[in-house]
């Protein structure tokens, strides 16, 4: 088994100035020595947050920190399989009238694709999703 980490949980570490390594290690006494991905959505997202970040000090050092996760952490793409996954979860919710953000559902269809579970710090966002394993933050 793995764990797929949302953006929400490296946000976190980040902002608390925790190291990727104690992150990791955090995460490990959580779940075990399981491996540990992203989704290139949750890529993206952190990409995006280190071109929103200002002033230049605070982009280089966040930039830094997404960086050495994008080097350390194993980045899943968004594939076919990934994408019906995340189709059919979608009609799925929005037949009960519900809804979730579509980059959220790719993350939640990367761990869906995978068989692994999701670790989030917005665990009601995911919450909906069949079959999803939410894992424990914290």
């Amino acid at each position: 088994m793995g764990v797929v980490v949302d953006s929400s949980v490296l946000i976190g570490a980040e902002r608390s100035r925790a190291s990727l390594s104690e992150t990791l290690a955090r995460l490990r006494t959580l779940w075990g020595d399981v491996e540990v991905a992203v989704s290139v959505v949750t890529a993206y997202e952190l990409l995006h947050g280190v071109w929103r970040a200002r002033p230049a000090r605070i982009r280089a050092d966040r930039e830094a920190y997404v960086e050495e996760v994008l080097a350390r952490i194993p980045v899943y793409p968004v594939n076919l399989t990934v994408a019906r996954i995340a189709a059919r979860t979608d009609a799925r919710l929005r037949t009960q009238g519900r809804a979730l953000a579509t980059a959220d559902l790719l993350i939640a269809a990367t761990a869906l694709a995978l068989d692994f579970g999701l670790a989030t710090d917005n665990r009601r966002d995911f919450e909906a999703v069949p079959e999803l394993r939410l894992c424990a933050t914290n």
